[in-house]
C-alpha cells in the first residue's frame, strides 16, 4: 500500500529532484545521492520512497531515477507543479481514503485509515503527522481545504 512517508516535505522532493537531474543526469545510486544532498540515508529515504509512490522517481536495486513525470514537475511553474503533485495524491494514502470521505476531522480519518488498514498513523504522533501531511500535501496541492471543523476535498 503507497503511503505519503510522515518524514517527506515537499521542500525535500524538489531538492531530490533537481539534484537527481542536474547534477546526476536522471540517475544515480542513493548512496552517490545520499554523498551529494549531504543528508544521512535513514533521513532521505523517506521522500525517497514517497517520490517513488509519487511516480516522481524509480528506485530500484539501489538506483534512482527521475521519471518523465518528475522531469515535468521540475520544468513546470508553481501552478503546474501543484497539478502534478494533485494529480498522483488520488491513488496513496491517506489521500485515497480522505477522497472517500469528501468531508472529514482528524479523528475520523484516522479511524478509517485503521479501518482500511493503513498502520503507518496508529502511534502516539499518528493525528500530528496526518495534520502535517494533510496539510503540506494536500492543501498545497489544492486537492484539499481546512474547514472549522477539519478538512473537506476540492473538487478533482
Amino acid at each position: 500500500m503507497d503511503v505519503i512517508d510522515p518524514d517527506a516535505r515537499i521542500a525535500d522532493l524538489v531538492g531530490l529532484l533537481y539534484v537527481l537531474n542536474s547534477i546526476f543526469d536522471g540517475k544515480t545510486d542513493l548512496y552517490q545521492l545520499e554523498k551529494e544532498m549531504e543528508v544521512d540515508l535513514d533521513d532521505l529515504m523517506p521522500i525517497v520512497y514517497t517520490a517513488a509512490n509519487l511516480g516522481l522517481v524509480k528506485a530500484e536495486s539501489g538506483d534512482i531515477s527521475i521519471s518523465p513525470t518528475g522531469i515535468e514537475y521540475i520544468k513546470s511553474s508553481i501552478i503546474r507543479r501543484k497539478e502534478i503533485i494533485k494529480d498522483t495524491l488520488k491513488n496513496i494514502e491517506p489521500f485515497k481514503t480522505a477522497i472517500e470521505m469528501k468531508e472529514f476531522n482528524l479523528d475520523d480519518l484516522l479511524e478509517r485509515l485503521k479501518e482500511n488498514d493503513v498502520p503507518t498513523f496508529n502511534n502516539p504522533d499518528g493525528v500530528h503527522n496526518l495534520e502535517i501531511i494533510l496539510i503540506e500535501w494536500g492543501i498545497y496541492s489544492r486537492l484539499l481545504k481546512k474547514t472549522d471543523d477539519g478538512f473537506e476535498l476540492r473538487e478533482l
